[in-house]
């Protein structure tokens, strides 16, 4: 399996747009990251991600797992973000907003 490998120094905008492209391909989309700013950006990356992929009618989440992988011989803990993909129907993505715009907070 093949992951997007994101770094503390990844921009979030480009993994997004990496993210959304797979998702219209119909790629299944892994990442990996090692260390609190990788996971960072890579959730970042996500929210941007859904922002551009919702008015194509697809929503994403992600399950996170832990993985021991190896760098340069030193064994490290990294975590891995699988994203799950959404069909969701624009009508009722904007009855949401609607119904949401309606509440008080």
């Amino acid at each position: 399996m093949e992951y997007l490998k994101v770094s503390s120094k990844s921009s979030p905008a480009s993994v997004a747009g990496a993210i959304a492209g797979m998702v219209k391909d119909g790629v299944p989309v892994n990442m990996q990251c090692v260390g609190a700013g990788a996971v960072n950006q890579a959730v970042k990356a996500m929210a941007i991600a859904r922002g551009f992929l919702i008015p194509t009618g697809f929503d994403i989440s992600c399950a996170p797992t832990f993985s021991d992988i190896l760098i340069n011989g030193e064994s490290r803990t990294a975590i891995r973000l699988a994203v799950i993909v959404h069909r969701i129907s624009l009508q009722s993505a904007e009855a949401d907003q609607v119904s949401d715009a309606a509440m008080v907070y």
